[in-house]
């Protein structure tokens, strides 16, 4: 058995997980998400990493490996460092086996990777960072209407009459939220109408990833939004995909966990080279 970290170093959050692999066993043993509010994002990478040792009672000599993932490559106490979509496409396999298209919808971007049964990459598609999908917009769209992030979703779900908004630029789309509440239209109708803008462009990017042979897995910070997943399973009904749309608890977690996963295939790697070399 090894014990591996995995750090994601995002654009607003930093999800850290420490994981013990036995073969094919694996176990969570720690995991912190941290805000990052302006604060030096490799600072508190490094306050994450030894908080999460502290929580798994272990000391930094016990970690085999420590993976960064996202802008974690300047962390001077990593040992190797995996592009975010590989790290994505792990995490998102092993938190749900049937995943065969990982929906990542972060801060800036979404995109659509698909992978295999190892959650390796088969290919993948980018939204553009102009487009009103994103998780930094939809924040910025509570805000302006005073609505919590843990009001959005439950808001969202219950709007029976939702406006449609402009899925083409963020700016666009802003302007159409202020011709909305000039006009009284309720918060959770221009939420749901959000949701199924950002939907309807995030399905159509699954698509054309390729076939799917297995179920749609949405990890990122968005994914843990009820109003977004309910839109995306409308959306991925109308592309006419006959897919699950899956989420997990733990789905902000996905590329940390995928770090920390390829972290200890490749420690394995490693040793096992070493020892052919010493033979």
């Amino acid at each position: 058995m090894i014990v591996t970290a995995g750090i994601d170093v995002g654009t607003s959050v930093v999800k850290a997980v420490v994981y013990s692999v036995d073969g094919a066993k694996t176990q969570c043993l720690a995991k912190r998400l941290d805000k990052l509010r302006q604060r030096d994002p490799l600072k508190l990478a490094e306050e994450a990493f030894y908080g999460l040792l502290d929580q798994a009672k272990l000391k930094k000599s016990d970690v085999a490996y420590v993976a960064t993932t996202g802008e974690g490559e300047s962390l001077s106490f990593h040992t190797g460092h995996f592009y975010s979509m590989t790290t994505h496409g792990r995490g998102a396999v092993e938190l749900c086996p049937e995943a065969r298209v990982v929906l990542d919808v972060g801060a800036l971007h979404g995109r659509a990777i698909r992978v295999d049964a190892r959650g390796k990459v088969m290919s993948y598609k980018m939204t553009s960072q102009c487009a009103s999908g994103s998780g930094q917009f939809l924040e910025n769209i509570a805000r302006y209407l005073g609505v919590s992030q843990d009001e959005v979703g439950v808001l969202s779900k219950g709007a029976e009459n939702p406006e449609k908004v402009s899925g083409i630029c963020a700016v666009l789309a802003e302007t159409d939220v202020i011709n909305m509440v000039s006009r009284n239209v309720g918060a959770g109708n221009i939420l749901k109408g959000i949701h199924l803008s950002m939907a309807d462009r995030l399905a159509k990017l699954v698509k054309s990833v390729g076939a799917i042979e297995g179920d749609i897995f949405m990890s990122g910070g968005l994914a843990l939004d009820a109003g977004l997943v309910a839109a995306m399973e409308e959306a991925v009904a109308k592309e006419k995909l006959a897919v699950k749309v899956r989420w997990h608890p733990d789905s902000i977690y996905a590329g940390a966990i995928g770090a920390a996963l390829w972290g200890a295939f490749r420690h394995e790697k490693l040793a096992r080279l070493a020892d052919r070399a010493a033979a």
